[in-house]
C-alpha cells in the first residue's frame, strides 16, 4: 500500500480507477452515448435499473439537475437500495428467478427504447433477466458491470451467464472483485468500496456525451436545471411538458 492517510490512499485508488475508465473506456463510453441519443430522437425511451447499492447510480441519472430528463428510474420493489428491512432481503431479492419478468411485464418499456442496468458483479438473476427480458422486448441494453465478475466468480443465474453476455453495449468499470480498495495489518478485512463513486462517474460521462451528441445534430437535448437558480423551475416545466409521454417520474 501506498504512503499516506487512509483518505488519501482511498482517494488515489479512486483517482486511479477514473484514469483507467477514461483511457479504456472512452469508446464504449461514446457507443454507449450514441445508443442513448439516437433513442431520443427516435421518439424512444430511456431506463436505468440497478439492485441494491447499484441503484445509488441509476438513481444519479434520473431528475437530475444537469442531466437528461428522460432518463427513467426502472424500480423493482425491495431492491432499491437498502430501504428493505431487513437488508440482507435486498440481496436475496436478487437471486430470485422470475422478478425481472414480473417487473418488466408492469412496466412501460417497450421496442425501440433503451435500458441502462447497473450491476458491479452481474452474476445474480435479476440483472441478468432483467436484460435478457428487455432484449426480448425489442430494447437496448447498456450494462455497467465489472468485467473482472466474470472471470474470477460464477454465475448465480441458471443459464451459468452474466450480464454482460447479455448486452448491446459493456462499460467495465474496472472494479476489482470485492468491492474493496484499502488493505491494513490492523484490519481483518479489506474496505473502502470505490464502485460507486467509479460507475456514477462513469454513468455522467455518458450523459454529458449523449447531450452533446444531440446538440451536434441539431437537436435541443432535453436537459434539467437546479430548481435552485432563477428560472429553473419554469425551465424544467417546458421540458416536462413537452416530453410529457416519455417522463414517468412525473406521473
Amino acid at each position: 500500500m501506498s504512503d499516506g492517510t487512509p483518505a488519501d490512499q482511498f482517494l488515489d485508488a479512486a483517482i486511479g480507477l477514473l484514469r483507467r475508465v477514461k483511457a479504456e473506456e472512452s469508446h464504449t463510453v461514446t457507443a454507449a452515448a450514441t445508443l442513448l441519443a439516437d433513442t431520443v430522437e427516435a421518439g424512444g425511451q430511456l431506463f436505468a435499473f440497478g439492485a441494491g447499492h447499484s441503484s445509488l447510480a441509476a438513481q444519479d441519472v434520473v431528475y437530475r439537475a444537469g442531466g437528461l430528463a428522460l432518463m427513467n428510474l426502472l424500480a423493482v420493489p425491495g431492491v432499491v437500495g437498502v430501504d428493505v428491512v431487513p437488508a440482507t432481503l435486498g440481496s436475496a431479492l436478487e437471486r430470485v428467478d422470475g422478478l425481472a419478468t414480473a417487473v418488466l411485464g408492469a412496466s412501460p418499456l417497450r421496442a425501440g427504447d433503451a435500458l441502462v442496468i447497473i450491476s458491479l458483479s452481474g452474476r445474480n438473476a435479476l440483472p441478468v433477466e432483467m436484460a435478457t427480458g428487455a432484449r426480448a422486448l425489442g430494447a437496448k441494453v447498456i450494462g455497467v458491470t465489472s468485467v473482472a465478475y466474470a472471470t474470477e466468480t460464477t454465475s448465480r443465474h441458471s443459464s451459468g451467464t452474466f450480464l454482460k453476455d447479455h448486452c448491446d453495449i459493456v462499460l467495465d468499470s474496472k472494479i476489482a472483485v470485492g468491492d474493496a480498495e484499502l488493505t491494513l495489518d490492523t484490519v481483518p478485512a479489506p474496505f473502502a468500496p470505490a464502485s460507486t463513486v467509479v460507475t456514477a462517474a462513469l454513468l455522467q460521462a455518458v450523459m454529458a456525451t449523449a447531450a452533446a451528441t444531440l446538440a451536434d445534430r441539431g437537436i435541443e437535448p432535453p436537459l434539467l436545471r437546479s430548481g435552485n437558480v432563477d428560472g429553473g423551475h419554469d425551465w424544467n416545466r417546458r421540458v416536462f411538458e413537452q416530453y410529457r409521454d416519455r417522463i414517468f417520474y412525473q406521473h
